[in-house]
Formats: structure tokens, C-alpha cells, sequence
């Protein structure tokens, strides 16, 4: 499956705090009960966040999220606090 991701769109300074932490956790492929459980959130504002990203960096998919977020780790890092 190819994945296209428009580089311009990714601005992570648009996302808050948590949905960084949610972003980079997207990458460990878990399920959305144990993000939440390590972030110590409600599983439905996990997928608020997740909306949130997707609608943010302008992709159409968690997959695609998840993605994002391995390949721009250290870019997602160095918006963070």
C-alpha cells in the first residue's frame, strides 16, 4: 500500500501537547484502549486526538498517522514543550 503524504501539510506546531504524545504513540501500532491506558485517558479522547491529528496534518487515515509518525519522529520530538 503506498501512502502519499503531502510534506507542506505537516506542520506539528499545529498540534497540541497531547496530540504529540498521542502522534508518537500512533507509531507503536498499539490499539486505541492501550494508548489510553498509558496516557492515562479516556479511550474515546484518543480518538478525539487521533481525529484531531489526522484532520491537522491533512491525512486521511490513522494508518497513515502512525506513518507520519515514524517516519518524522524527530521532527515531532523537536515541536514538543
Amino acid at each position: 500500500m503506498a501512502v502519499a503524504v503531502r510534506e507542506d501539510a505537516l506542520d506539528f506546531s499545529a498540534l497540541t501537547d497531547r496530540e504529540r504524545e498521542v502522534l508518537l504513540l500512533l507509531a507503536t501500532g498499539e490499539q486505541n484502549r492501550w494508548l489510553a491506558r498509558r496516557l492515562g485517558i479516556a479511550e474515546r479522547t484518543v480518538r478525539a486526538h487521533t481525529a484531531n491529528i489526522v484532520r491537522k496534518l491533512d491525512l486521511k487515515s490513522r494508518f497513515e498517522a502512525a506513518i507520519v509518525s515514524h517516519l518524522y519522529e524527530d521532527d515531532i520530538r523537536g515541536t514538543c514543550g
